[in-house]
């Protein structure tokens, strides 16, 4: 199983140079990119500039991350997720990044489990269309707080299946998938080709429904039983990546080249208990 980064988890202080610098001395194999990142990024270099980067460097894009609250917008507001992808859709053809993360709206109100469905199913169908030029696909991240309008892995492995396409998938992650109390057994179950990126995290031992983002820790510091999740994608045929996200402000202010460090070695660590690097 390859390791990536994903930059949430440095993503106060430091930049996409920096992070693709010490991930590189790291030994990361992957690199989810920010896309407030990259559009920072880009206001002093081109796209060429990171296309050579990837060129000449171990490390390889793997994912961007992300565009968010895509159901149940405004006409202007879905216009700015229109004109996001395309702009990542674009920069991902040069650089050879070809998955894009897609998260779901929080508060949206008294709508059913029927209606989110419904209009999530036909929203992802809208952007994989845009996407499908460019050879894009399309993650869906499930958010595990109450007020997320896809906030189990259930959930979101239902939507997507509806949309029934080979460039949807979901994004499984570790805290999510515990704040919410997702079951074992649905992932069990699971086909690992709708499975696009999968994030590893730890968390803080807190009641379903209470855990936020800071209460994130590093992976095998926290409650999360990594190795039943990781044994269960084994047993399922996903062998792929694992994508190092924490979003712990404790941890945003750390010298950043120790926060990068830290996560690579407990996040192999962790994974190298079921899977072999490749």
């Amino acid at each position: 199983m390859k390791i990536a980064f994903n930059q949430a988890t440095t993503m106060k202080y430091s930049t996409l140079e920096k992070d693709l610098e010490l991930c590189d001395k790291y030994g990361y194999d992957r690199i989810e990119i920010r896309l407030d990142q990259l559009k920072r990024y880009l206001t002093k270099n081109t796209i060429d500039d990171l296309r050579t980067f990837f060129q000449t460097h171990r490390i390889k894009p793997f994912a961007f991350n992300a565009l968010e609250f895509i159901n149940f917008r405004d006409p202007a507001g879905f216009r700015q997720i229109e004109e996001d992808l395309k702009f990542l859709c674009e920069c991902g053809e040069i650089i050879d990044c070809q998955t894009i993360v897609v998260v779901p709206t929080f508060d949206i109100g008294d709508y059913s489990y029927r209606a989110i469905k419904e209009e999530t199913v036909g929203v992802l169908h809208r952007l994989a269309e845009r996407a499908q030029p460019y050879g894009a696909k399309l993650a869906l991240e499930f958010c595990g707080y109450p007020n997320c309008s896809i906030n189990t892995f259930a959930q979101a492995y239902e939507i997507v299946t509806e949309v029934n396409r080979d460039d949807v998938g979901l994004v499984l992650d570790c805290f999510h998938f515990y704040a919410m109390n997702s079951n074992l057994q649905d992932l069990a179950q699971a086909d690992p080709n709708k499975i696009m990126v999968f994030h590893i995290d730890d968390c803080e031992d807190l009641p379903v429904g209470s855990l936020r983002d800071h209460h994130r820790l590093w992976p095998g510091e926290g409650v999360i039983s990594l190795e039943s999740i990781l044994q269960t994608l084994k047993e399922i045929g996903y062998r792929e990546m694992a994508s190092i996200e924490v979003f712990r402000p404790e941890y945003w202010e750390w010298e950043i080249e120790a926060a990068i460090q830290t996560a690579k070695v407990t996040t192999e660590e962790v994974v190298g208990r079921v899977f072999q690097r490749v």
